[in-house]
């Protein structure tokens, strides 16, 4: 199955500072600060780049300051909220920026930011609440452009990534995860995380060379 260059979507999931060893205080992802270079090669096969970041407040009712606390349940009637974590991406913060070797964000086409209201923590790019129903506009975006093939990567690999890449598929897009490009809060359940995707039709590479080298993806111009 090949697509061509003018309808295909990079997509960097979430590779903000917050999520790296560079802000070891919030949510570090071993070798999160490491995956810009191969982003940067994924999207030289697509002809729209596409962000997301979560831009969180500094107060919400999923803050905890209790490492004991993290991944517990959130106290509350809060639908959209489901365990607590770490203030993390906070607007203004180191972490809420884009990791070094990335683009400035005014040179993406579509930065998408999701988790802005303090009552909403959504894990995927494309919806801001955890049922999907209150689209980002991110697929929106995409169909507008006629795009049916996104290559996705980011952090994490578990959590955030997965569910766009998920949610993506769900709508209709080929989806193809760069696995070069993405790196795991838990590198154990990485298999797990793999089936997942693989049983909802994503399809995985191990780096971006397979873009080319296994000819996935054909340039716009065959002879160039």
């Amino acid at each position: 199955m090949f697509t061509v260059k003018e309808k295909t979507a990079s997509f960097d999931v979430d590779p903000q500072c917050s999520f790296t060893p560079l802000c070891p205080d919030e949510l570090p992802v071993s070798g999160g600060d490491e995956i810009a270079d191969e982003l940067n090669r994924q999207a030289g096969y697509a002809a729209y780049r596409v962000a997301s970041k979560e831009d969180h407040p500094a107060a919400a009712p999923w803050i905890t300051t209790d490492p004991s606390a993290v991944m517990t349940p959130v106290e509350g009637d809060y639908p959209n909220l489901d365990v607590k974590w770490p203030a993390h991406c906070v607007v203004g913060t180191k972490g809420n920026m884009l990791i070094p070797g990335l683009p400035d964000e005014d040179a993406y086409d579509l930065v998408v930011r999701k988790g802005v209201d303090p009552e909403k923590h959504p894990y995927g790019s494309c919806f801001h609440d955890l049922a999907c129903t209150e689209s980002t506009g991110a697929i929106e975006w995409l169909r507008e452009r006629l795009v049916d093939t996104v290559i996705v990567g980011g952090l994490a690999t578990d959590f955030c990534m997965k569910t766009t890449a998920l949610q993506l598929s769900a709508a209709g897009f080929r989806v193809i995860v760069n696995l070069g490009a993405c790196r795991s809060v838990n590198p154990a359940t990485l298999e797990d995380d793999l089936a997942q995707m693989r049983l909802a039709g994503v399809e995985t590479i191990q780096s971006a060379n397979e873009l080319k080298s296994s000819a996935l993806l054909q340039p716009t111009d065959p002879s160039g």
